[in-house]
């Protein structure tokens, strides 16, 4: 079992890091603006903020295994499409598909990993994390060897369509989600009383300030190469697969290193850190001088995603599902900073625009210095409101 989810998370950063690295060929392909790509990352995640808490209470009230298979169909069906699309508005039709079916077949799955071992969510979720930065690495090695034989970026989508089939199939097996289920309005309660919590509210504020130095810098590293460095696509690629390849060596040693450290104490170092390596990358001239820093901050930014996101685990026990309401409660200001970095691409350039990014490891420096080393759970027990079947 543990086998098929890891699967899930390593196909899920797998197209991901397809993605990222072809954003310069899917430009070229279908003459899209800056802001037009901003539109591309940030409706789907608006989409995903609103369907996603949904998911999450019906997988707490007993119907997991149900939306993990039902995701996964409509993941493959997004990705057929991707690698079809003719269109702007076509393309966008299929990333609306992708997000909130990444959120029933892919963060299901992980909450559902997370139950397995409820005494090692932290080591779990590194591992899960690992086994993504697997696919990020390969995503930019595809792309490339691809290219290489001529076919393009879109045959890569189309078998990856095929692959995810495969990983559906073997979700069917997988446990229906927790013998405890509860009601919708039990879930949804839980998941307000936890949000009320000033530790929750720390985590959510540290996985948001982590995806400015996680997706979105990796979303937006092979146009930066491209438009500001000069680089071709196949450099920029190079460029990407750089970030990826340091950021699963962090993600390898991450995990003895939690051994020894506490995930809190990591981020604060990592964090100021980064705060140092990123304006070195951005004024670093040349693509040598630039991948040195870049590779630092793949190696850095290793937990920034795992630590918060198991301590939320740890603080709402006995509703994993619930996790999914308080992660789209943190991203429904991060779901338009596509939008805004696009918009201000267009007016200001792409480079200056880059330096929005610096604010991730600013605000996670602050909130995890502000923050315990220890993760207590949040809230009441269990709201009256609540059923158990």
């Amino acid at each position: 079992m543990v086998a098929v989810l890891l699967g899930i998370e390593l196909l899920d950063e797998l197209v991901f890091g397809v993605r990222e690295a072809a954003w310069p060929l899917i430009r070229q392909d279908l003459h899209l603006a800056y802001f037009a790509i901003g539109v591309l990352l940030a409706l789907p995640n608006i989409a995903a903020v609103v369907i996603e808490p949904l998911l999450g209470l019906l997988a707490d009230a007993g119907y997991r295994r149900l939306l993990i298979v039902g995701g996964g169909v409509v993941f493959s069906l997004a990705l057929a499409m991707i690698g079809f699309a003719w269109s702007f508005a076509v393309l966008l039709l299929a990333f609306v598909a992708l997000y909130p079916a990444c959120g029933a077949f892919v963060s299901l799955s992980q909450a559902t990993l997370m139950d397995v071992d409820t005494s090692r969510r932290e080591a779990n979720m590194a591992r899960w994390v690992l086994a993504g930065s697997f696919g990020v690495v390969l995503g930019p090695l595809l792309l490339t060897l691809a290219l290489v034989g001529g076919y393009g970026w879109r045959p890569i989508f189309v078998c990856l369509a095929v692959l995810s089939l495969a990983l559906v199939g073997a979700a069917g097996a997988l446990p229906e989600g927790g013998k405890d289920s509860q009601s919708l309005a039990g879930g949804f309660g839980a998941a307000l009383a936890a949000l009320r919590s000033g530790k929750v509210q720390q985590l959510l504020v540290m996985l948001e300030a982590g995806d400015l130095m996680g997706d979105l810098l990796t979303g937006y590293l092979a146009l930066y190469f491209v438009d500001v460095a000069g680089t071709s696509p196949i450099e920029a690629g190079l460029a990407v697969f750089s970030l990826t390849i340091a950021g699963l060596a962090g993600d390898a040693l991450l995990l003895p290193l939690l051994r020894h450290v506490s995930g809190m104490s990591y981020l604060r170092a990592s964090s100021l850190a980064a705060v140092i390596a990123y304006p070195v990358f951005l004024l670093a001239q040349g693509l040598g001088a630039k991948l040195i820093p870049l590779a630092l901050l793949g190696v850095l930014r290793a937990g920034w995603y795992a630590v918060p996101q198991a301590r939320l685990y740890q603080l709402i026990p006995e509703a994993s599902g619930s996790i999914l309401v308080l992660s789209n409660a943190g991203a429904l200001v991060s779901a338009v900073i596509p939008l805004g970095f696009g918009f201000a691409a267009e007016r200001v350039g792409f480079g200056p625009a880059m330096w929005f990014l610096m604010l991730g490891p600013l605000i996670m420096l602050f909130v995890s210095r502000m923050a315990t080393d220890e993760a207590a759970p949040a809230g009441p027990p269990q709201p009256a409101g609540s059923s158990r079947s």
